[in-house]
């Protein structure tokens, strides 16, 4: 799996909600619509989750020491959940109070042109975003197979990358929503209808957190490496000639881009040490040479009788 430039992707929507949040919240002011108070707390809320997410790439960067012998990749996975409940608590919440407060007290919406042309902007700038994201992710996947975006995004180790694309899709259906909600609102005089839309925004919200959320917890305790690379590493033990049997192979993300692989093989009997540890040399260098996303190589090494030499590499 290739690399995507997460940066990128993540400045694109930062620019692009920070210029969006102000201009919704202008409109809401001017107009006292609702749904266009809740899209603002939205562009807040992912103004602030990407700078998170900047904040979490930069910590995840620092170089392993005694209390982390394994480095600090994986705080980029925890600082995503955070972003998640964030979407949550934060956006779905105060949507979902603003529509009820709405609905509870219904009031019309004065110069709804102004959101019109608010909503159609921050479709563009939006749009403009989700296409970064989506080109990024896109790469970053490869194009070896067919592309399933919901089953890319399970396989993803890269939280930066897909919690971007989440928001941007999130933060379209939700300007579909508020437009829908202050058409009905100001042209069919329904005035629970922007209510309405505010409660609808919320819900968008909350089930875009609960995805983040379940993405992202996999990878905080402990992901396996994608059936892809599972199944190369196999290949390459199993063309080594010494080699009988793979006794277990586990993988586990430690950052995005970065694999543990512990292995327990059995070596062919009647090898010299010098030549066991040859082997392991080599194919270690293999495995690496092919899946430079394979930093830690853990090999345990039997033979297939009692009595034999074991070690461990």
């Amino acid at each position: 799996m290739k690399q995507g430039n997460s940066h990128k992707v993540i400045y694109a929507a930062l620019a692009a909600n920070t210029l969006i949040a102000i201009s919704k919240f202008v409109a809401a002011y001017l107009t006292g619509s609702s749904a266009m108070m809740s899209e603002g707390v939205h562009s807040v809320v992912d103004t602030g989750n990407q700078g998170l997410l900047l904040f979490g790439m930069r910590r995840a960067k620092r170089p392993a020491d005694a209390a982390h012998p394994f480095g600090y990749g994986a705080e980029i996975f925890f600082w995503a959940f955070v972003v998640a409940i964030l979407i949550f608590s934060v956006g779905a919440g105060i949507s979902f109070y603003e529509g009820v407060a709405k609905l509870l007290n219904p009031h019309p919406m004065t110069d709804p042109y102004i959101n019109y042309i608010v909503l159609a902007g921050a479709f563009v700038f939006e749009g403009i975003a989700c296409a970064i994201a989506y080109k990024e992710f896109r790469k970053a996947q490869g194009t070896e197979r067919p592309f399933h975006l919901l089953t890319a995004v399970r396989q993803s180790k890269d939280p930066a990358t897909f919690t971007v694309l989440f928001e941007d899709s999130a933060a379209m259906l939700g300007l579909i929503v508020a437009a829908a909600g202050v058409f009905a609102a100001h042209s069919l005089d329904v005035e629970w209808a922007d209510g309405a839309a505010s409660i609808a925004i919320g819900c968008i919200l909350a089930g875009a957190a609960v995805m983040l959320a379940r993405e992202t917890k996999g990878l905080l305790i402990g992901e396996a490496a994608s059936g892809d690379v599972v199944r190369g590493i196999r290949r390459i033990i199993a063309e080594a000639p010494d080699v009988l049997h793979i006794n277990e192979l586990r993988t586990m993300h430690l950052a995005p881009h970065e694999i543990l692989l512990a292995l327990s093989v059995d070596f062919a009997d009647g090898m010299s040490s010098q030549s066991v540890e040859k082997a392991v040399s080599q194919l270690e260098g293999q495995i690496k040479k092919t899946y430079p996303e394979v930093r830690r190589v853990f090999i345990e090494v039997q033979a297939n009788h009692d009595g034999a030499v074991r070690m461990s590499r």
